[in-house]
Formats: C-alpha cells, sequence, structure tokens
C-alpha cells in the first residue's frame, strides 16, 4: 500500500536541498543529500512528519472507504441471514487492511 503522495516528499525535497529522488519499495525513498556524491535514504522521521502533516493519501482513503463498506454490508448480511459468517469475513479484511495501513520503519 502506497502511503504517500510523491508531491508531499518531492516538496520536502526541494525545500531541503535533496535532489534526484527515487522510490525504491511502498516505504523507501532515496534521494541525493546537499552537496552529497551517493544517495541516501530519506530519514524516518521525516517520513513520519509529512504523514502526520499531511494524513492519508488517495490510495489509503480508498481502502478505509471499502473496508467501512464492507463491513456495513456484512453486518447487514449477517443480521439478516443469521449468521456471523460475513461479520467474521469483514472482520478478516479490516484486520489484513488497517495492518498494511501501519507505517513502519523497515
Amino acid at each position: 500500500m502506497k502511503h504517500f503522495k510523491e508531491e508531499w516528499i518531492e516538496d520536502w525535497c526541494e525545500q531541503n536541498g535533496w535532489t534526484d529522488l527515487t522510490r525504491e519499495s511502498q516505504t523507501s525513498y532515496w534521494a541525493f543529500p546537499p552537496s552529497a556524491v551517493m544517495p541516501e535514504p530519506i530519514p524516518f522521521n521525516v517520513l513520519q512528519s509529512i504523514k502526520n502533516n499531511n494524513g492519508f493519501c488517495s490510495e489509503e482513503k480508498l481502502w478505509l472507504f471499502s473496508a467501512i463498506t464492507i463491513s456495513l454490508v456484512s453486518v447487514f448480511l449477517s443480521y439478516w441471514i443469521k449468521s456471523p459468517v460475513p461479520a467474521l469475513l469483514a472482520f478478516a479484511f479490516d484486520a489484513f487492511i488497517f495492518a498494511n495501513l501501519e507505517f513502519e520503519e523497515f
């Protein structure tokens, strides 16, 4: 799951003099610091502050909306068919989504 918009990190790089931003994985961004000859990863605390300032990106919002929708539909379906299975499946889906929403340092 993508946690950042590219523009957020590009803006930070421009403000701090970092150049040639590249994305290695979902949460690993590399760029050349000022006066450096080798790229370095953007520090985790910087990524965390960017995330705290900007909130959820569009992909995360889409996943959250789908989790809420599936949960509501499953509650109605569980009540209608008098079975806990839809609610259990929705719980498993929601657990997977919220685990992927967690932003951690690797």
